[in-house]
């Protein structure tokens, strides 16, 4: 049976997330954030040595791919990744990518 034929959304659905992944520096923040939970732009800022409209434009193509949220906490906005299941899912692609 042809799995993309029956069910094309899902193979969208992920490369959708694929590609928001396949910038370094997003992947970076991606990294970052399964690792310290959440992060503000300003710590994105620091990591990333970006301006921070570039590390909006990043954050914007994450936060499409339903990759990370943002919860505002007075003038900052911190994000994390969306869900559970999503840090799993991403932590395993991660681990996988930088093992030595």
């Amino acid at each position: 049976m042809d799995v993309f034929r029956t069910n094309p959304e899902l193979f969208i659905e992920k490369s959708e997330i694929l590609k928001a992944l396949a910038h370094p520096q997003r992947l970076c923040i991606v990294k970052m954030l399964c690792e310290k939970e959440s992060a503000s732009v300003s710590d994105m800022q620091t990591c990333l040595d970006e301006a921070q409209p570039t590390v909006s434009q990043h954050l914007s193509k994450l936060k499409l791919a339903r990759i990370i949220e943002g919860k505002r906490d007075g003038n900052s906005i911190y994000y994390s990744i969306s869900d559970e299941e999503t840090l799993k899912r991403i932590k395993s692609i991660i681990e996988n990518l930088f093992e030595d």
